[in-house]
């Protein structure tokens, strides 16, 4: 399928489960892209203009949260 990103590795996950800052910097690079989409919100400017643009608040905040959830609760079902 076109446009669809490939799974991440499980030894990147249970790295970034340890708290390697690689692995982790791996695991938020591959959700950036929705991430981004997730914070994306209007904005009025001056003249009443709507545009649409990335929340940097938002966006960080849903960053730490993917974090947090990483290194305190995430748990890997064996298959």
């Amino acid at each position: 399928m076109a446009g669809r990103a490939a799974n991440i590795p499980v030894p990147v996950i249970l790295a970034a489960i340890a708290g390697d800052e690689a692995a982790l910097a791996a695991v938020v690079g591959h959700y950036q892209g929705y991430i981004r989409v997730l914070a994306t919100r209007p904005f009025n400017d001056a003249y009443g203009n709507s545009t649409l643009r990335v929340d940097e608040d938002m966006r960080l905040r849903l960053e730490l949260k993917l974090i947090r959830s990483i290194l305190t609760g995430f748990k890997v079902r064996s298959a």
